[in-house]
């Protein structure tokens, strides 16, 4: 095999791990790889490393704050989660116990309705062409969740709960404001009555006065029905005030994760000090010690060899540029990959 062919060898190597009651999620080393295509015959030239061996597992009833840059392949391990994508290129993803990728069609449609999704964009995530009742009980009618005779009062119900009021169902998504919009992507999310939800950045197209609004449902609603969250964000103030985990992915890579006052009081890893730096704290007198990171972010299609992190990394030495780090458990359920912390 050429050296060209070596590299577009994608290894699925990994210990699988038993399922764990308190657990309503268990990810094990999740890989989503796109590949990169060229040439007449739309030959494989490479792969982009979306989502590259992320760990993690998710309590119920609780919420993971899922944060990093950009472009950090924080929305892919959603989506691949949820198995919105046809196919995973390797890992474990359990939920309940049981590995998403491998259930039957059947299976599948009836595990639809107990994980759900918020998008980002209200407002292209609605079709514009119909009602907000039909947007919210579309779903509940196809899977038969419940009666005829019960439909109507039980959408009235998912809606008021959600702050909407029961005449809102005859109008259409853009005759409402963003706010609005965002809290009928809840109603048709809650509507399914799931039990784990991802939280695609629900509230990062909104004004910070309805940000708090929205925040303020999503717990109340968290509450009542004892749901557990995937909240995906950029936002570190809102994911410290509603998180109970943080995740900090870093190029495909969870590089830190940990319980939310562990992780904001005693950062670890170089990278998770950086993004903490950046918070504008309210009170003037405090004088900030920003760490500004040298340097872009690499191309997922084509990372760094060893460390993905040390291009940018200031404490990195010659071992972080040639051998990966393996991700380590500094205290009791606060991890890190990164060589610094090695013994």
């Amino acid at each position: 095999m050429s050296k060209k062919n070596e590299n577009l060898v994608i290894e699925n190597v990994f210990t699988p791990v038993e399922y764990d009651p308190q657990y309503i999620l268990q990810v094990n080393a999740l890989k989503k790889y796109f590949p990169i295509k060229d040439g007449i015959v739309a030959k494989t030239v490479g792969y982009v490393r979306a989502v590259d061996n992320v760990t993690f597992n998710l309590k119920r009833g609780t919420t993971m704050g899922l944060v990093g840059e950009s472009g950090c392949g924080k929305t892919t391990a959603g989506r691949t989660i949820l198995r919105l994508y046809p196919e995973k290129t390797g890992g474990q993803v359990l939920f309940n116990g049981k590995e998403v990728y491998d259930l039957s069609s059947k299976e599948l449609r009836e595990i639809r309705t107990k994980m759900q999704i918020i998008f980002q964009d209200p407002f292209s995530s609605l079709s514009p062409r119909m009602p907000v009742g039909e947007i919210i009980g579309e779903a509940v009618r196809e899977h038969n969740l419940v009666p005829k005779a019960e439909y109507n009062d039980y959408i009235d119900n998912v809606m008021e709960n959600c702050g909407l009021q029961h005449y809102h169902k005859a109008r259409y998504p853009h005759e409402f404001s963003g706010g609005q919009r965002q809290r009928i992507c809840i109603a048709r999310a809650l509507a399914l009555n799931p039990e784990f939800v991802v939280c695609d950045e629900p509230v990062s197209a909104l004004d910070v006065s309805i940000q708090a609004q929205i925040i303020n449902l999503l717990n109340d609603l968290q509450d009542k029905y004892k749901l557990t969250y995937l909240f995906i964000s950029h936002d570190l103030s809102v994911v410290e005030h509603i998180s109970d985990a943080v995740g900090v992915m870093y190029l495909g890579n969870l590089v830190e994760y940990g319980d939310t006052e562990d992780i904001f009081k005693n950062p670890l890893h170089p990278y998770t000090k950086a993004l903490f730096s950046a918070i504008p704290i309210p009170d003037p007198t405090i004088k900030m010690e920003r760490i500004v990171l040298e340097g872009s972010i690499p191309s997922p299609a084509n990372p760094p060899s060893g460390c993905k992190f040390h291009t940018r990394c200031k404490s990195a030495t010659e071992r972080c540029k040639t051998e990966v780090p393996v991700q380590k458990e500094m205290e009791p359920g606060h991890y890190v990959v990164c060589h610094l912390y090695d013994e």
